[in-house]
């Protein structure tokens, strides 16, 4: 039977892949507490919904950096989603792009950016870490602006990995035939099984830069001229730091609950961010957790612009590759047309604070 909600695409994919991918795609840091809190949060906030509404005619359509999208939900950067599927990044690109909608593609993809964007119908954003050798970081830049991407988003939450101990029970490596496609130029393709640890870790340890400071933005976007989004913000003054460096968005993120373990639930946050971002020109995105329509309602109520759903799109990968990644993003605009005529909210612009009760 076809899955009827993203929880259960869930189920489908931890039978359908080997145990070391599918805990990979789904753990969290540690005990995992903010990979729980990130989904228990959600849960807590209410909708107090509006009646008598005309709902007859509903558009969840926006704009994301001035890009049209077909509803408020783009696709999160995940790594190594061959591994959920043979086709991977590329199947993910044709899904978002038939859905209206942005994909963000990983550094640590398993297929290069360029191949990614040639069968993109849609915009793709490239999402970046910085790598010690800063030659190799600003040869990523120019050729995620040559190939077509059209923003670039910094990931400033992983200057260390976070311990995730599943990954090193199982010593997650990448198998043969997979790489890190997109370094494969700079002979940093490679991540292999690490002893006694997560292949990942090593590799991380080894070549992104922990030094990596507010300083380094001025010298990012003089390399650049794509809009820069900073990626893993929980606190409304590195929100607010953002936007004076000249950031065009912030993504309100605790990456997935993978990094540093007790960190808010970044529905939680929202509206602090939001509250310090008032009186700035930025959009303000968030991910961690949106798994139902409901929860991209209460996020666009409570100061976010459009959502980012990750681990779902692993999910539909594993379980039917393209048409799995739609599935997950025609289930979740489904359930946010459904939530959207039960608030009372036939826009987005209708979708205002007031609908969701006090945090």
């Amino acid at each position: 039977m076809e899955p009827v909600n993203l929880l259960e695409l869930e189920a489908l994919a931890r039978a359908a892949l080997p145990r070391e991918s599918f805990d990979y795609y789904a753990s969290g840091a540690e005990d995992e507490a903010t990979l729980r809190a990130n989904r228990a949060a959600y849960e807590r906030l209410t909708l107090a919904y509006r009646v008598l509404v005309d709902v007859s005619h509903r558009d969840p359509a926006t704009t994301v950096l001035g890009t049209p999208v077909a509803f408020p939900v783009l696709v999160a950067p995940t790594a190594f989603q061959r591994l959920a599927h043979p086709e991977g990044e590329l199947a993910t690109a044709r899904a978002a792009g038939a859905a209206g909608t942005v994909m963000v593609l990983s550094t640590l993809s398993t297929t290069s950016m360029e191949e990614v964007v040639a069968v993109a119908t849609g915009p793709v954003w490239f999402q970046l870490y910085v790598y010690k050798d800063r030659k190799v970081t600003e040869g990523l830049v120019r050729r995620a602006e040559a190939a077509g991407c059209r923003a670039l988003v910094l990931t400033v939450d992983a200057p260390v990995i976070g311990r995730r101990e599943r990954d090193i029970r199982n010593r997650f490596h990448l198998p043969p035939g997979l790489s890190v496609a997109n370094l494969l130029p700079d002979g940093y393709g490679e991540l292999a099984q690490a002893a006694g640890d997560s292949g990942l870790a090593a590799y991380v340890s080894a070549l992104i830069d922990p030094a990596l400071s507010w300083r380094d933005l001025d010298w990012l976007r003089s390399i650049t001229r794509l809009p820069l989004v900073i990626k893993g913000i929980v606190r409304p003054d590195d929100a607010v730091r953002a936007a004076e460096a000249g950031a065009a968005a912030v993504v309100v993120s605790n990456h997935g609950g993978r990094q540093l373990d007790t960190a808010p639930a970044t529905i939680d946050v929202l509206p602090e961010v939001a509250a310090a971002l008032a009186g700035h020109s930025i959009e303000i995105f968030l991910d961690g957790g949106v798994r139902r329509g409901t929860d991209v309602l209460k996020a666009l109520a409570l100061g976010a612009r459009a959502v980012l759903v990750g681990r779902p799109i692993l999910w539909g990968l594993a379980t039917g590759g393209e048409a799995g990644a739609a599935t997950v993003l025609r289930l979740l605009r489904h359930e946010l047309d459904l939530a959207m005529a039960l608030a009372g909210a036939p826009t987005v612009a209708d979708v205002t604070r007031d609908l969701v009760r006090p945090v």
